[in-house]
């Protein structure tokens, strides 16, 4: 019986870490490749409220932040979609990530697009 509850316990403590979500909350930058070979710099602001992501990323070539939506946090991995406008048209970016230790290993992809990875690190001061 003993043997049993120390096993349960073991159990639910393992359970318990792996829904903690991941400490996102903060400014993030990344360098990422662009169509055209060159790499350009891109901030991520985010917020973490439980399983839900909000934020800004930086606009393109200069522009104005854009909002994150659908944001998640689940356990280490995050995910949400940013919408921008090239000439004219809107495009919707899918971003997934998983975290660790002061970074995130990004995946983007745009709607029928290929996917980049690139990885993002917290900005600390």
């Amino acid at each position: 019986m003993r043997q049993k509850l120390s096993m349960i316990a073991a159990v639910l403590a393992f359970a318990v870490a792996s829904l903690h979500a991941a400490d996102v909350t903060g400014k993030w930058t990344a360098q990422v490749a662009g169509r055209d070979g060159q790499t350009r710099e891109q901030t991520f602001t985010l917020k973490a409220d439980g399983e839900k992501l909000t934020g800004t990323t930086s606009g393109m070539q200069g522009g104005a932040d854009v909002e994150i939506k659908d944001g998640t946090v689940k356990g280490d991995d995050i995910a949400f979609t940013v919408v921008r406008s090239f000439q004219g048209q809107e495009v919707k970016i899918l971003y997934k990530g998983k975290v660790s230790a002061g970074e995130i290993k990004f995946t983007s992809q745009r709607e029928g697009g290929e996917p980049r990875e690139f990885t993002a690190k917290r900005v600390t001061s």
